[in-house]
């Protein structure tokens, strides 16, 4: 029962809206539905086919002539594929953007460390090309302060 219901069901959402469809038994009495009537027999009309001028001006077999017809499996498919890409692309712009302000956090945290630093008065020192352990003179403070109070203002905006 159950079955030949959803076949009915089937059958009838497979149909174009403007078909015939008939009703059936053949001689084993099983039911059959189909678009075409048999070649003999009772037969039992469940939908008759809309008269053409029944049928809406501009329609032709009972479709529409212009664009407002459903859309198919290709056209759904291409949009839905059009639609995750864009979210992708929109996705990965907003990680590279948190990326890059991450990133720039972190280096003015490091600027601003350094600025600290340097303005506290302890003795700063680098390794020099030798590998020896430099410290730097007043002139060299006063440049590495004006370089990285620079790097203060272009990272902490």
């Amino acid at each position: 029962m159950k079955r030949s219901a959803l076949l009915m069901l089937a059958l009838l959402a497979a149909l174009p809206a403007s078909a015939e469809i008939y009703k059936w038994k053949d001689a084993d009495g099983k039911v059959h539905f189909s678009d075409t009537p048999p070649p003999s027999g009772a037969v039992k009309t469940i939908r008759e086919a809309a008269p053409a001028s029944a049928r809406p001006a501009g329609t032709q077999d009972g479709k529409s002539a212009d664009a407002s017809k459903p859309k198919t499996l290709a056209e759904k498919e291409l949009e839905f594929r059009q639609r995750r890409a864009a979210e992708a692309e929109a996705q990965a712009k907003a990680e590279k953007e948190s990326a890059d302000a991450a990133q720039r956090k972190r280096a003015c945290e490091d600027a601003r460390s350094n600025l600290a630093a340097l303005n506290s008065g302890q003795r700063i020192g680098r390794y020099g090309s030798d590998g020896q352990r430099v410290i730097l003179d007043d002139a060299a403070r006063a440049e590495e302060e004006t370089r990285v109070r620079k790097q203060v203002d272009d990272f902490c905006k």
